[in-house]
């Protein structure tokens, strides 16, 4: 995910194992450009329980897992589901 690139590179560059408190405290302030606004590191760590991880995987696996819905595009939308009532789509499958 290309919004996380400079997360991504500072939990490499990080010492583990680290808890939630000091990637925060370390990178909060991380911005996080993402389709639909921003918002920062700090914030999508914030919404987490307390954890201590073991490595960068873990400590980026649970940032991506607390981004908040601007990070995803129009939601609930899935160009695989049915045209709806009243919809129409010209659809190309390859």
């Amino acid at each position: 995910m290309r919004f996380m690139a400079d997360a991504d590179r500072q939990f490499d560059a990080h010492n583990y194992p680290a808890t939630t408190s000091e990637l925060i405290e370390a990178y909060g302030e991380t911005k996080l450009d993402m389709q639909n606004g921003t918002e920062t590191l700090g914030d999508a760590l914030g919404r987490l329980a307390e954890e201590t991880h073991e490595d960068s995987e873990s400590a980026k696996l649970a940032a991506r897992s607390a981004v908040s819905e601007k990070a995803i595009g129009r939601k609930g939308y899935s160009d695989r589901d049915a045209p709806t009532v009243g919809e129409a789509r010209d659809d190309l499958s390859f």
